[in-house]
């Protein structure tokens, strides 16, 4: 499999359980300069009123100081990958199933295809684990 395996920084920042509590920090780092390949958001279960927001990546000093200005922060907890290529029928399947054989457990996990390609973000427990994973799918 030729594919773009890469590690990355997920950024994330609180904000609030109302309509446009997401907005007015995308709009901000839109307006930075930041071409995000991918947002998820949810609600904060244990803290009523709020959600958290995800971002990756954030890229130059403009992006970063914005980000940092909205109170996003690297994560220190998720560990995470990005990987790309040409989609196929039950890619991600052989993909994970090449993780769990190496006994590397997944902490979260989103996909996408568009077109012909796809797109994964496999969260991982270490770092440790993710050039583990990366070394494995680089293969």
């Amino acid at each position: 499999m030729n594919a773009i395996v890469e590690r990355e920084d997920v950024w994330v920042a609180s904000i609030e359980d109302k309509p446009g509590g997401m907005a007015e920090k995308l709009v901000v780092l839109a307006e930075a300069g930041a071409d995000l390949d991918f947002i998820i958001a949810r609600r904060a279960p244990d803290k009523p009123g709020t959600g958290v927001l995800f971002v990756t990546p954030l890229r130059g000093d403009r992006e970063v100081r914005a980000a940092t200005a909205l109170g996003f922060s690297v994560s220190s907890h998720l560990h995470s990958m990005r990987v790309e290529s040409l989609n196929e029928p039950g890619i991600a399947a052989r993909l994970t199933q090449k993780v769990a054989k190496a006994g590397i457990n997944l902490r979260g996990f989103a996909a996408a295809a568009f077109g012909t390609r796809f797109v994964m973000h496999l969260a991982f427990d270490t770092g440790e684990d993710v050039r583990k994973a990366m070394n494995l799918l680089q293969q």
